[in-house]
Parts: C-alpha cells; structure tokens; sequence
C-alpha cells in the first residue's frame, strides 16, 4: 500500500481468512494484527463479514464488534418480502444514528439509503398563496383553496369520486400553466386516459401543453422504497408544481403499516421545501370512528394539512355522494357535508345536506349513513361555522 499510495482499503472477507482458525482467541488477536496494522498505515478500511442469521449474533465469531472501531450490519429480512436495512450499532467517537433504515440497490444511484424515519422537520418558508381544487365549491369549502405547499388527504371507498376530484385537481394546474404529476397505482395509463376523456376533459388539449406526465406502475412490480426512489426522481427532474399519488392504500398490498407511514412522512420531506401541492387519495380510515383494522388514510390524516371525505350515503331506493373537510390546518373552513353529484361533465358539489347524520360512523364502510336521504336534499342557508 505504501507503493500504490492507496489511502482507502477494502478486505471481503474477514471470513474467508478465518475459517482456518477454530479458536476465537486466536480469531481475536489475529483481527487485532490486521486492525493495527491498517491504522499504522493510515489508511481507512473496510472490512466484510458474514452472518449466521438476520437478528442472531451482530457477528459470526462474536469478536469482531470489540476489536473494531465502527460496526454497521447489513440485513436483507422478510416483511411479506425481501426488505433491505442498514443498522450503525457503533461508531467510536462520534454520534451517529440509532435503528434500523431502510436502504435499497438503484441500478442509477447505487446503494441508497432511505431515511424515511427521524426525518428532520422543514424549516424554511411556509407559503400562504392558495391553488385551486379543480371544483369551485370545493375551493370554497376550504376556505379559498388549499395552500401552495399542503399535503392533501381525499379518502372515500370505491367508485365514490377520488381520482375524479384528483384528475380535476390535474386539469385546474395545466390550466394555471402549472407542471402535474400523476402517479396511479391502480389503474393503467390507458385506462385513465379513457376516463379523463369520458369525463369531459380535452385530453389531446392537456397533452399539447406538456404540463402533465402521467405515471402508472403496479404495486408489486417494485420494493415501497424503489417505488419512492422513483417518485423523488421525477420531482427533481420533472419539477411538478402538483403531485397526485392515487391510491396509497395500493401499497398497503407490499408494506406493512409503519413502512407506508414512514413512506409519506418521506414524501413530505421532499415535496415541502419545493412548495409542490400534493394530493393524496386513499380507502378510509378506521381513525375517526368504528372498529375494525387500521388503514393508511387513518394513520396519516394527522400528517397532512387537509383532511376531505367523500362519502355514500344511502336511503330507500337510492344512493348517493357527500363530501365533508374534516381539516385544513392555518384556515377557517366549512365542516358541514354537501351533496356530490357525478355526470358526463365531472364531480360537483352542490347543496349543504339537512339530516343526514353519522357521517363518520362506520368509516371502513361504503354505505356509511342508514338515516333516510333528505327529501330534496335542501340546502342549509345558515351562514358556515368556522373553524381553525
């Protein structure tokens, strides 16, 4: 080394020079000749070892953390699948970091390292301008739009409206000259374009603008951090000025619970600083109200900015839509639910609804409301109550 000039060393494995050695005494002082050794060089090495088992031993002969100044395990265990963690159990003379993180192989980037967890809170601006819904009374219901920089939950079950409301939330950026992303976990490319088509909006006219990509995978084709890997490429390459993911409860299928949180607590460390309004659809929550298994929309609704329902409600020989912002943070709002209707035009939300109760009662349910439909669904002229 001292000819080459190397000042980086990298040995793997430690294994294949100490199987010859039965004895961990001998292991031990041997470790302890090639450790002095590189530190008298001055160089700095890496050293391989394997493992026996995922969560056994931090090492193979139970020696190597005590000789060594640094430790880092590398574990590839099985959630449902294969997920790789990266564990810094000591690092002599210096603080570092404490758990599990998860880390993935990107055929561009290399070895990444997600930390999706302990994400430090953003600090800089917070914007106060507002973006448009896509439907005017929507708009009005939170108060005038949401924030430029909010996260934005829409939960409903379904076949109620979501990635309606989130294609007009598309469709109101192009228009506003603004650049959209649209990644759809649910459907195909083709199959979404058919429904913006079916519902009134000019396809070939929104694509004429190259304001809007749109993105469709399946869940299981990808790990949950390739998935946000991805994701955070095409934001720093595409620049969006809005971002739709529809639906989150698809990644339900290849995450467990915590991994999904730590996944949109990600997203929001990169999307905030970069003032991108996101929208976020999801099946409901069991958060609010009812038994039953959580969801995701139940366990990030307090992560978000704004909180919108859309709900069935049924009655003797009908079924039909409401709609109901359960939060928008920093903004007096109307919580008062709202008829929704769906036609050949799009989603509109039209006349505040008398009597209908429980609308949050039964959350994990499609037909939330046993109550009769108001006959005529009046609408409520009382001024809204705010509420901030």
């Amino acid at each position: 080394m001292h000819g080459t000039g190397a000042t980086r060393v990298s040995l793997d494995s430690l294994g294949a020079i100490f199987t010859r050695f039965p004895d961990k005494a001998v292991v031990r002082h041997e470790l302890f000749r090639i450790a002095t050794t590189l530190e008298d060089l001055g160089v700095t090495c890496v050293l391989t070892a394997e493992r026996t088992d995922e969560y056994g031993s931090i090492s193979r002969y139970d020696v190597e953390e005590f000789v060594l100044n640094n430790v880092i395990v590398l574990r590839n265990g099985l959630y449902r699948e294969r997920r790789r963690t990266v564990e810094i159990v000591k690092l002599r003379g210096a603080p570092h970091r404490t758990g599990e993180w998860l880390f993935t192989i990107d055929p561009q980037d290399g070895i990444v390292v997600i930390p999706l967890a302990f994400l430090p809170l953003d600090k800089g601006s917070v914007r106060q301008d507002r973006v448009s819904s896509g439907v005017p009374a929507l708009d009005d219901m939170c108060g005038g739009g949401f924030f430029r920089d909010a996260v934005i939950l829409l939960s409903g079950p379904t076949g109620v409206g979501k990635t309606l409301t989130a294609l007009s939330f598309m469709v109101a950026g192009v228009d506003a000259g603004e650049r959209c992303l649209l990644y759809t976990f649910d459907e195909t490319e083709e199959q979404l374009r058919r429904s913006i088509a079916g519902w009134g909006m000019d396809l070939d006219q929104v694509d004429a603008t190259g304001l809007l990509t749109l993105v469709s995978e399946y869940p299981e084709a990808s790990s949950l951090e390739d998935h946000f890997i991805r994701i955070r490429r095409s934001v720093e390459e595409f620049r969006p000025q809005r971002l739709v993911i529809d639906t989150l409860s698809a990644l339900e299928r290849i995450a467990t619970p915590r991994a999904l949180l730590d996944f949109v607590i990600a997203l929001g460390a990169v999307l905030r600083p970069r003032g991108v309004t996101t929208l976020l659809t999801a099946l409901p929550g069991q958060s609010y109200a009812g038994p039953g298994g959580p969801s995701i929309a139940g366990q990030i609704a307090s992560l978000t900015d704004v909180a919108i329902l859309l709900r069935y409600v049924e009655s003797p020989g009908h079924v039909g839509r409401a709609i109901t912002v359960l939060q928008t943070r920093g903004s007096a709002y109307d919580h008062r639910v709202r008829a929704v209707t769906i036609d050949h035009t799009g989603l509109h939300v039209g006349a505040f609804l008398k009597g209908v109760s429980n609308i949050l009662a039964g959350y994990g349910s499609p037909l939330l409301n046993t109550r009769p439909w108001p006959a005529g669904a009046a609408e409520d002229t009382s001024q809204p109550e705010p509420h901030e």
